[in-house]
């Protein structure tokens, strides 16, 4: 499982976006944890274990800082090693590091990811790309790259050359480009709303770490607001430090949560509406799915720049279509574009290949009144233990579908676990094909594949339409 889907499922399960830090650090104790005749260190670790336990059922990640462990040498890396292995393992860790080296990158990478096993870390930008790429490399980790700091005499810095253009809205711009969502998010640290705002605006797609936010508690709202995204989520809170020397611990986190919800909540409910999205160019000669394309590139579902794939190849392009079903009037054009191909095959059930083409294929089974079915992406333990979810009877006729064609790997592995309950399978439709023989690859393990789109297709119309620059078009065309 990769960190995204790790700390999806811990917001999920927890219903909580609290992120807790697990530091070392005497100041933040219960005085109850601090004795004249204990040693330090084990009262630290004790006190440690403790606000896991309070707190593991209650929040979405931990984040230790290291440089509390380094201040106490060797014994404190040990004590870490210890508090990572008592995390539960339903839990992902931010390693909070701000790495900046950029020749120790390579060998701190291999060290946190595999010896620790931790799923995530935090990094500074002023190395670049370069810096963060051996972390990227471990495609089911993540990094937070710093994108702002509270620190008061920072700014001179970071709002570098003026505060229409300042320069940590450069370094958010940059970081965007360099992994996808799922692999690179942002942590700043503010209590001001419009620098929030503005990374926000600029970042829909990114999730982002906030630091900092409890100094003025009169704005906590306006900042939860304003960093979560139209669906309730994309940002992660810290717990206040001042909690974990508090005895009841459970309480108080349930209570922030509960708190923390309600905003979610509110917030969800601004987000419910399904805003209408008008096409800004006319072409004398346009694709019949030009106004699609053109929302899809509006919202933040095609992203253009040099982007890690989870293979480890680098595009020059990232589609997350993700963000579909969150707008009712686009997610019902994507599925009129499945139907127009779909209806003319012949077909007795629809199956969706999870976990991304799930909604639509629930979306096409409901539009063309079609019973669905789906093969499980990893067999239950328990249950029934079922391969193929949904009734069917062997022999009969099953289309596939799926968001995007990549290698083709998960439509062949999913078409696959259906023949081998008994099914047929002839076709595969798509929405997005990214081309390179990926088609013909279907056909020689006997399917025949459908696209709606190619990537080639969205590419020169974005060009045609001003929505990218020659410079974009070009990388595409000489890297494709």
């Amino acid at each position: 499982m990769n960190f995204t889907d790790k700390l999806n499922q811990a917001i999920a399960i927890n219903h909580s976006l609290l992120v807790v830090g697990l530091d070392p650090n005497p100041e933040m104790m219960s005085s109850e944890y601090l004795h004249e005749n204990c040693d330090l260190l084990e009262s630290i670790e004790t006190w440690l274990l403790w606000v896991i336990k309070s707190t593991c059922d209650r929040v979405c990640a931990y984040k230790p800082t290291l440089g509390f462990y380094q201040a106490l040498g060797i014994p404190g890396l040990q004590l870490l090693e210890r508090i990572l292995m008592a995390i539960p393992q339903s839990i992902p860790v931010i390693l909070d590091a701000k790495h900046s080296d950029l020749n120790t990158s390579t060998v701190f990478a291999k060290a946190v990811f595999e010896q620790w096993q931790v799923d995530a870390i935090t990094l500074t930008p002023y190395a670049g790309q370069d810096h963060a790429a051996p972390f990227l490399v471990y495609s089911d980790k993540a990094v937070f790259i710093l994108a702002h700091t509270s620190n008061p005499k920072a700014e001179i810095l970071q709002r570098y050359p003026n505060l229409e253009q300042p320069f940590y809205l450069q370094v958010v711009k940059e970081a965007q480009s360099w992994a996808t969502p799922q692999q690179l998010y942002l942590e700043v640290g503010t209590t001001n709303i419009e620098v929030l705002g503005k990374i926000r605006a600029i970042a829909p797609e990114r999730t982002i770490l906030l630091r900092s936010l409890w100094g003025k508690k009169n704005n906590l709202e306006s900042l939860i607001n304003v960093g979560l995204n139209s669906t309730g989520e994309g940002l992660l809170i810290p717990l206040p430090q001042d909690l974990l020397s508090v005895s009841n611990l459970a309480t108080e986190v349930a209570n922030l949560n509960q708190k923390l919800n309600i905003y979610r909540e509110a917030k969800s409910n601004q987000g419910a509406s399904c805003e209408l999205w008008i096409p800004d160019v006319c072409l004398l000669t346009q694709h019949p799915y030009q106004d699609l394309i053109l929302e899809l590139f509006d919202i933040g579902c095609l992203l253009f720049g040099e982007y890690v794939q989870a293979s480890g190849a680098t595009f020059s392009y990232y589609i997350d279509l993700r963000k579909i079903i969150s707008n009712p009037h686009l997610f019902n054009q994507v599925l009129d574009a499945y139907s127009n191909i779909v209806k003319t095959l012949e077909f007795d059930r629809i199956a969706g290949i999870p976990y991304g083409a799930l909604p639509t294929a629930t979306g096409l089974a409901l539009n063309l009144q079609r019973p669905m079915i789906f093969p499980r992406k990893e067999v239950k333990a328990h249950g029934t233990r079922r391969l193929i979810e949904g009734n069917f009877n062997p022999g009969e006729t099953v289309v596939v579908i799926d968001d995007i064609l990549i290698s083709g790997k998960s439509a062949i592995e999913g078409a696959d676990k259906l023949k081998s309950a008994g099914l047929k399978i002839k076709d595969i439709v798509v929405f997005i094909d990214h081309e390179g023989g990926v088609k013909d690859r279907l056909a020689d393990n006997g399917y025949c594949a459908h696209s709606v789109l190619s990537i080639s297709e969205i590419t020169d119309t974005l060009y045609e339409s001003g929505r990218i620059n020659q410079e974009q078009y070009n990388s595409f065309k000489e890297n494709h």
